[in-house]
């Protein structure tokens, strides 16, 4: 009995859920082209650059990823050399004899 009555319950607020969630979708009538249905929420600006949300992102800050997938790239690159050249895999790069 207790099991049907948590099942019912549960269901219950799946579907108010469910229904809630369809109720504030977005229904895509302000598109500016088919499938760009984007609009801001009330208050903010139709553009985020040069409004006061706009982060300003340091150029150096934003490099720093591309520099560090870079260095990943040169690691693993010297790891499967020297696997490919000994078949032995060394992790630490520090530790593969130089040639």
């Amino acid at each position: 009995m207790r099991m049907s009555r948590y099942a019912a319950l549960t269901m219950g607020l799946f579907a108010s859920a469910a229904i809630a969630t369809a109720a504030a979708a977005y229904d895509g009538t302000k598109c500016k082209a088919p499938g760009n249905c984007w609009e801001p929420k009330p208050g903010f600006p139709e553009k985020v650059e040069g409004s006061k949300y706009d982060p300003k992102h340091d150029p150096k800050e934003i490099a720093k990823q591309g520099l560090s997938i870079q260095a990943m790239e040169d690691r693993n690159k010297k790891r499967v050399a020297y696997f490919k050249k000994t078949g032995k895999w060394i992790y630490e790069v520090d530790k593969i004899p130089a040639e």
